[in-house]
This record gives structure tokens, sequence and C-alpha cells, in this order.
């Protein structure tokens, strides 16, 4: 990299606002929790704005029970406890579940909604983000970003889909038991699945025409909706596309200790709270595992997940109670919702080609890094040539949205500024004119 753009990466970086302190005491626990995001905005077409129409096609919709639409006004109280789970209602308006048939086999897929506030422009709503989250993680990784975008866009919408085989998202219809069957995983058909998820949502909500769209991509997410804006899939609604935190070339390098890094990570937790630390402070001396007694060492801590809101709200939804009769062990009450195992055969499927993607897809472009040694050749060509946008984030980690919401927000928001449809033009001279004559009066 060029020192031209080492100086043009650290100008950017110093414009953008800090991110908030990590929480190391019980006072800043307090203070965290009321400033919990509130998402009680006016919802005057919410009532009238779900259909009850049922689908003629081999797609169901599961009409969610009273717990699973957040009324107006109303804020989830959450737990004073540091480690304690933060529900989806504190980020989310709407939660769906749509049952379909895929390949002779049943899907139950679910997301999470933020809904976008009417508005003047074409489409009637204020402009959507379409998110896709990385392998093993879950939509709620989402969760806090959410908030912070509409804290900049309040007319923004987010829509945050559990991939296939995460979150909640299943195989199986909800009377079957095992999410663990042998899946297909391969590109096209999550991006398809993200195209499903995203009609129906406009249909359930009974939206005259798509608002325009931002799709946003996590690692594996990335790539996903990078096939998706290629394959035009969205059509001219799609805006542009965020990228965050992966690249083909380090994708592909990191594979190779892909398989180490899973024989390493615990099997299970004794409880959510012990899940949500391990993922926060990823320290095997902590207290949450019952078998150690001492505290964990600050220095031996590489924190997974930075930002201790984040990892309450996306870590619970990672987890999933284990039958007893397989996993007596109370150490291992809870256990990882996704078997990443199993996902080996579609990984070079989904970053294979990746950049060439990227670069060739229609739409604004941004790629949103940790690092920029994670730049391949293709990409570190098309950013000389501005054929995207490039943000660097050198002190968060790999869950770069998690870790520092507030700055990954502000760039998205800006990004969307950039991309819109809406003209913003400067007052007419004569209007000006007159204004100055008036205030001479």
């Amino acid at each position: 990299m060029s020192d031209l753009q080492k100086n043009w990466a650290k100008s950017v970086l110093a414009r953008l606002p800090p991110e908030a302190p990590l929480i190391e005491d019980e006072q800043e626990e307090s203070e965290e929790i009321s400033d919990l995001p509130s998402i009680a905005r006016a919802q005057e077409d919410d009532s009238s704005s779900a259909s009850s129409a049922s689908s003629a096609s081999s797609a169901g919709t599961i009409k969610p029970a009273p717990g699973q639409i957040r009324p107006p006004g109303r804020t989830s109280a959450p737990s004073n406890t540091r480690l304690s789970p933060l529900e989806w209602s504190n980020f989310f308006d709407r939660e769906f579940y749509f049952r379909r048939d895929f390949n002779g086999s049943p899907i139950l897929h679910h997301a999470y909604l933020r809904v976008p506030r009417p508005t003047d422009s074409t489409a009637g709503l204020g402009p959507l983000f379409v998110t896709h989250h990385g392998a093993g993680s879950s939509g709620s990784s989402f969760a806090v970003l959410s908030s912070e975008i509409c804290k900049i866009l309040p007319d923004a919408g987010l829509l945050s889909l559990d991939a296939r085989g995460h979150g909640e998202s299943r195989w199986k219809s909800t009377e079957l038991e095992s999410r663990h069957q042998p899946y297909d995983l391969n590109l096209e058909t999550l991006g398809d699945d993200l195209k499903f998820v995203l009609d129906q949502v406009v249909r359930e909500m009974s939206w005259a025409k798509l608002p325009d769209i931002l799709l946003i991509g996590h690692s594996l997410g990335g790539a996903v909706i990078t096939d998706v804006a290629k394959r035009g899939l969205i059509g001219n609604s799609l805006l542009g596309y965020a990228v965050l935190d992966v690249v083909e070339g380090s994708a592909l390098d990191a594979l190779q200790s892909m398989e180490t890094y899973l024989s390493t990570r615990p099997s299970g937790f004794p409880s959510i709270a012990s899940g949500i630390e391990w993922q926060y402070v990823l320290s095997p001396n902590s207290p949450a595992f019952p078998q150690k007694t001492h505290k964990p060492n600050p220095s031996t801590r590489s924190r997974t997940i930075r930002d201790p809101t984040s990892a309450r709200a996306s870590v619970p939804s990672l987890l999933e109670e284990a039958p007893t009769t397989t996993n007596p062990d109370p150490k291992h009450k809870y256990i990882w919702r996704t078997d990443l195992a199993a996902t080996k055969p579609f990984w070079e499927n989904w970053f294979v080609g990746l950049s060439k993607k990227f670069l060739e897809a229609k739409g604004g472009k941004l790629l949103l890094l940790a690092g920029t040694d994670r730049l391949d050749k293709e990409l570190m060509i098309g950013q000389m040539q501005g054929k995207y946008q490039l943000q660097v984030f050198p002190d968060a980690g790999h869950f770069i949205h998690e870790d520092q919401p507030a700055r990954t927000a502000q760039v998205l928001a800006d990004f969307y500024t950039r991309n819109s449809r809406v003209l913003t033009l400067p007052p007419k001279v004569s209007d000006m004119l007159k204004a100055g004559r008036k205030n001479i009066a």
C-alpha cells in the first residue's frame, strides 16, 4: 500500500466519531443499561401493514404470536446482570417466520425487521438496509447496528435474516426436531433465500413496491450480498452494497486454519451468560466456567466481540439448550446452534471469485475492513482506480459492526447519502435575494 493511501486512510479515520469505551465497572454498566436504544417510533401504518392473505405458492407465512410484534411505545426492561441476554425487541419492531418447500423439504426462514418510516420518496418509504451475517452467526448480529443507523437516518429501516441452519431458521418444519442434517449452503442458494425473505416481507407489510435497498454483508454474508448484486436479484431498487471485513484472498487463506479454530473452541456452556462471556472476553480462566475459581488475567483476553451490548444482543441466538438425553453434562447445557464443521464442503464456494464480482456488480460499493493487510491484489488495483469506497477501522476485530456499531453506522449512513436518488439542490439565487430583502425590511 502506497504512502499516499496510508495518509488518506489516516485522515479519514481521524474524522470518524470515537467509539464508546468498553465497560470496566458496575457504574458504567448501569449507564449502559440506561442508554439502551428505544425503538418506540411512530408506526401509523403498522396496524394495517401486515397482510392477512395466504400465499398461493409453496411459501407460507407463520403468523407471529402477540410477543412477536412489538407494540409501539413498549420497551423491554433488561436485567441489571452484566452478562444478561438482550431481547430482539430492544432493537427491532417485528420478527417473521416464513415456511416454504425447498427441493421437497420444508424450510422455516426467520427474520427481524425494523420498519422504515413513510416518506415522500418514490417508494413512499425510507431506505431499507438488508443484512446478511457470517457463518455461525445470526441476524441478531446487526441488532445494535440497526439502532445506531436509525439514530442517524430516522426514516430508515433494517431487515436482518437468519440464514438457513442459523439462528431461528430451520431446515425442517417446526414439528421435526433435528436442525443439524446435511443441507445446501451454496452461495446461490443463500442469495435466493435472501430474495425470498425480502419478497415475503414486502408482501406481509403490504408495501406497494420495494423501498431503496442497501445490502450489507459480514464475512460469508459479504459474499452472499455481492452475489445477489452481481445477479441483479434486487433490480433497480438496489442503491449499493457494503461488504464488512472479507476479501477473497485472506478469506481463502483463513480457511486453512478454520478446523483448528473449531477444535479449540468450547463445545458447550453451562449457561447463556457464560457463552456471552466467552465471546466477549474469550478467556478459558473465566469465572463463568465452573471448573475455574480464579479471576481471568486481563492480558489473556482476546475478545471475539469487543462491545458488551453487541455480545449480549447477538450471542444468545447462537446457542440452544442441549438435549439432556444426548448431552447430560451440566457444563454443556447450551450448545452451538450451527455445526460449522458441517459447512466445510461449501467454504471455497463462498469466496472464490468474490473480488471480481465485487468490482463488477452494479451499484455503489463499500468495503469496510479491520486492516489494510486484508486487501488482495485485485482489490488494491480497483481501489487505486476509484471503483469502490474503502474504510478501515484498524482498532476493530473481525466482527467490525459489533465491535464499533456507532462508527459503522455513520459510514453506512454516509454511503447511503452519497448513493441516494434524492437530489438536494442549493436554494435559488432569486429566493435568497427575496429572503434578504425581507430581512432588511
